[in-house]
């Protein structure tokens, strides 16, 4: 019986759910309720729920104008134009982020590590980065749901 309860308590201490993996609490937040009156039917999906579009579904994929692309949850900038381009991926790319905006994790969804993408302003998932983009610039691939963005052009001057 000693035996019984001192693998109980060693289990509940080392168990995985410790403090350092609580959820990170983001400037934004709303119930899922508040969201969903928010956002469509795909917007909720890929950046409340960590969906995927479908590859070359989003008018953004092909846009390449200077401009800002924004959080479609929040309004927060997340990417500039200018870091844009064709990755062939059927996604929005980018070779790097604005600074401040994004915020990352580990995912294990498809049974590998890979570094997930989330605005760092309201925690909405916005895709995945990769080592495989360009490499005169960053290297790095953000692959990005465009249902997670708003592209605001930047107005002729």
């Amino acid at each position: 019986m000693k035996k019984i309860i001192s693998i109980c308590i060693l289990s509940l201490l080392f168990s995985c759910q410790t403090t350092a993996q609580k959820k990170e609490v983001f400037p934004v937040t709303k119930t899922k309720q508040e969201w969903k009156m928010q956002l469509s039917e795909l917007q909720f999906r890929v950046l409340r729920e960590a969906g995927t579009e479908r590859a070359f579904s989003s008018p953004l994929n092909k846009i390449y104008k200077p401009g800002i692309y924004s959080c479609a949850a929040c309004n927060t900038p997340l990417f500039d134009g200018a870091d844009k381009f064709d990755s062939g991926s059927g996604w929005p790319s980018f070779d790097k982020e604005i600074k401040g905006n994004v915020s990352f994790s580990v995912d294990y969804n498809i049974g590998m590590a890979r570094t997930e993408e989330h605005c760092a302003t309201c925690g909405g998932h916005l895709g995945h980065v990769f080592n495989d983009g360009p490499r005169k610039t960053t290297g790095k691939r953000h692959c990005i749901n465009g249902a997670a963005l708003i592209f605001t052009p930047t107005p002729n001057e």
